[in-house]
């Protein structure tokens, strides 16, 4: 039972992260992927006990009870290369908080050289699970006092939200006294520590403990570590703030065997409540998966579990598919798995209101969306993702922040459109935006930015006649026939003006509104197929199911428009869990007649239960497009 006194300062600490200035007035820069890309999982582990054994390997699974390894089974990093002993064992992997960078630690040591043998550990970072940067932390030379060390066990990492820093933990042995576990906190290269080592968890009985795994669970962090001397098995020990050294030790033993265990091992079921606990039974090589709701009680699920490989000591962590189809691109897809993937979202995270270009300078795909996942449309940063292949998307990181890089607004960055022009020889990339209801431009020499923001709104009125809607939506067109460029806008309405040769700056008397029906709302995109100029837009609201795409032709970039009767070409699909199509761009593959639609949609499964929240929680997809002979737009059939 956890404590009344640690139940208030749980409550107390809660009430302060709600209240808190950095939750009310910042914003922390989303990456990588959110819970709903997650598609498989990475065990890291070694092998056993020769030096060949003591290295680093990998395994994948889709479903995380069945798993194969990855290279044939053979070492992933070579362990002569990245440890001084020659040897490495008990490897845990972290993903850090910024959800696209990889944090691994790793025991210096080949037990060859003894069990009392090794000082040392090896620090390893990543973007990608396939390169990492290594650096060694030998413990008795860098800090005074360890003169007796004996040995350095099982290091693992831990964001510790109250210091927002890496908290690496692990267990020591001075002379003759017992194995406790220390923590240190690490630089922000992450191949060092800040300070020296100090005592983060010993039992009450003084007995040794070893091989402790923290997770944090709605706000606790539950030590799961290994006793020696005094009954040796798996306890558990709950705290609300790591270096506190108030811990409540629970009773009982966690591990489901009589047989000896260590290096236990927590981790979350993708699109689940259940806990995985797992453990080496070093006795028997092999390994025991266990399962839990609540981090308490243990049912044995190794009937469910299936491993080409022998694992030791390891960790299990979530992968998206993304960065499963890059570790299988690296080392191999393992014989007699299928990765059948969804083809959407094609970005990790939550996106929304895409637009797309081919980049004639880098020969890459660029997706530009909205940055999505925050209350009430509350963005206020834009980034980019690139593809070479329209299949694998890399985040280029943010490319203009409101908060930092644009002076007249800071709030709801929306829904923005790009164009490539080359200017005296050299490319150069118009970058037009919605803040705070109004629309601005900024330029960059690289699709990727940086982008310098003009200075001032582009567009912050509203055209002549129209008393409704927003300024919101731009979408940009050169015209291929007279180069001449246009901006489109609007929200319940379609405005359009002829952009100066800057792009910066609209032709005086050049703004007129464009006919379209009542079911225009918003997201207006324009392009241009064998004689013909398509407007695209989106009808209902985008918290609705039923947003969706319609379009119409014109034989010019100003009109009028022609809208045929059946011209919805984008709509939700109950059928396949799909819903809120729209907001769209379209992409045409140069040198051929290909066509791709590129839009968002409610996330998948879960958005059509979110009521409201789905409508700002989106995800961005791709389908192609056809056209029938007479070049009518052929209704898309959206895809998972």
């Amino acid at each position: 039972m956890i404590s009344h006194k640690l139940q208030f300062r749980i409550f107390l600490i809660a009430l302060l992260q709600l209240f808190s200035p950095f939750n009310l007035f910042s914003q922390q820069y989303k990456a990588g992927p959110a819970d709903k890309d997650y598609a498989g999982y990475l065990f890291v582990y070694f092998k056993g006990n020769a030096v060949n054994d003591e290295a680093l390997c990998y395994a994948i699974s889709t479903d995380g009870y069945n798993y194969k390894a990855l290279n044939n089974n053979q070492p992933v990093l070579a362990s002569d290369k990245i440890s001084s002993t020659g040897g490495i064992r008990d490897p845990h992997i972290l993903r850090g908080v910024d959800g696209k960078t990889f944090y691994m630690v790793l025991t210096d040591m080949t037990s060859s050289k003894g069990w009392d043998s090794n000082r040392a550990m090896v620090m390893l970072k990543s973007t990608d699970l396939v390169n990492w940067k290594h650096s060694i932390v030998n413990i008795q030379q860098l800090y005074k006092g360890q003169e007796n060390l004996k040995r350095v066990w099982a290091p693992q990492t831990i964001y510790d939200p109250a210091k927002e820093k890496y908290m690496v933990y692990w267990s020591m042995k001075h002379d003759q006294g017992p194995d406790i576990i220390y923590y240190a906190y690490a630089n922000d290269d992450f191949n060092g520590f800040t300070s020296e080592p100090k005592v983060l968890f010993t039992p009450k009985n003084g007995k040794s403990c070893i091989d402790g795994d923290i997770t944090n669970k709605n706000g606790l962090f539950y030590l799961f570590y290994k006793t020696e001397g005094n009954g040796n098995g798996i306890k558990l020990a709950i705290t609300d703030s790591l270096t506190s050294g108030k811990w409540i030790e629970q009773d009982g033993y966690k591990q489901q065997t009589r047989d000896a265990v260590e290096g236990s091992g927590v981790f979350k079921l993708n699109n689940s409540d259940k806990y995985i606990l797992m453990y080496d039974v070093y006795g028997k090589g092999k390994y025991q998966f266990c399962e839990s709701l609540d981090l308490d009680k243990f049912k044995v699920i190794d009937h469910e579990v299936t491993m080409d490989f022998h694992p030791r000591h390891g960790t299990i962590i979530p992968l998206s598919r993304q960065e499963m189809l890059n570790v299988t691109a690296r080392w191999g897809t393992p014989k007699g798995m299928e990765l059948a993937f969804r083809k959407n979202p094609v970005l990790d995270g939550f996106y929304a209101d895409p637009d797309v270009i081919y980049s004639n300078q880098t020969k890459k795909y660029y997706i530009y969306p909205t940055s999505d996942g925050f209350d009430g449309w509350g963005g206020s940063y834009f980034k980019t993702f690139s593809s070479p292949d329209l299949k694998t998307w890399t985040d280029e990181g943010v490319i203009l922040d409101l908060k930092k890089d644009v002076s007249w607004a800071d709030r709801n960055a929306w829904a923005p459109t790009i164009a490539e022009k080359k200017v005296k020889g050299k490319y150069k990339y118009y970058y037009y935006f919605t803040a705070a209801q109004k629309i601005g431009v900024a330029v960059a020499d690289h699709p990727a930015g940086p982008f310098n923001d003009s200075g001032k709104p582009l567009v912050n009125f509203k055209p002549d006649g129209i008393k409704r809607g927003q300024e919101i939506d731009p979408a940009v067109f050169t015209d291929p026939k007279t180069k001449q460029s246009y901006l489109y806008w609007g929200n319940g309405y379609l405005a359009v003006a002829e952009l100066n040769d800057d792009m910066i700056s609209l032709k005086p008397n050049s703004i007129k509104t464009l006919n379209t029906d009542k079911t225009f709302r918003e997201g207006c995109y324009v392009f241009f197929r064998k004689g013909t100029y398509y407007f695209m837009w989106s009808e209902d609201d985008t918290r609705s199911e039923n947003y969706r795409v319609r379009y119409g032709t014109s034989k010019s970039p100003l009109g009028p428009i022609e809208i045929k009767e059946n011209n919805l070409i984008l709509q939700k699909d109950p059928s396949k869990g799909i819903y809120g199509t729209g907001h769209n761009s379209v992409l045409h593959v140069p040198g051929k007649d290909e066509w791709y639609i590129v839009y968002h949609r409610f996330n998948y499964p879960n958005g059509i239960t979110m009521g409201d929240a789905a409508g700002f929680n989106r995800e961005v997809c791709i389908d192609q497009m056809y056209f029938d002979g007479e070049g009518n737009i052929i209704p898309v059939k959206p895809t998972l």
